[in-house]
């Protein structure tokens, strides 16, 4: 069975990292990584890229505060949700992206990877473990309706 292709996205202000299930819509795998500015580019190429992989929904990861608020920075990426529904038509969700940066930190030590190579990849691996934590989310949502 073939499930839908879902895109997830870690936005930062300067860059947002990309992933994206693999053709069966099973696991999160890592993309690519995104200039955030200028806005119309970024917003050109997050377009081009979710149309090429066919995807059927965009997933921001949210950056709530530790007690569960919402501040600055999850107020842009509810305004940039919203811009891509109206502007674009796509079906957008949230995910709760709490420490996912600091569980890429984790990965990349146990690789024993260097600053530069961090560098390079720590956007599009937080993007990946926030898909991959929706995609347990959208398991557990479907064994509770069963």
């Amino acid at each position: 069975m073939t499930r839908p292709i879902i895109v997830a996205l870690d936005v930062g202000e300067k860059r947002v990292g990309v992933a994206a299930t693999d053709a069966l819509g099973l696991t999160a795998q890592p993309v690519t990584v995104l200039k955030r500015k200028p806005h119309g580019l970024f917003l050109e190429a997050l377009k081009d890229l979710v149309k090429q992989r066919e995807a059927a929904v965009v997933v921001l990861g949210l950056p709530k505060r530790s007690d569960g608020s919402l501040g600055p920075e999850a107020q842009r990426v509810l305004a940039l949700a919203h811009e891509l529904r109206s502007r674009f038509g796509f079906v957008v969700d949230t995910y709760d992206e709490r420490l996912t940066t600091a569980m890429a930190d984790r990965v990349f030590d146990q690789a024993g990877l260097g600053r530069q190579e961090r560098l390079k990849s720590i956007d599009k691996m937080a993007a990946t473990i926030i898909l991959d934590g929706y995609l347990g989310f959208l398991a557990r949502k479907a064994l509770d309706t069963s």
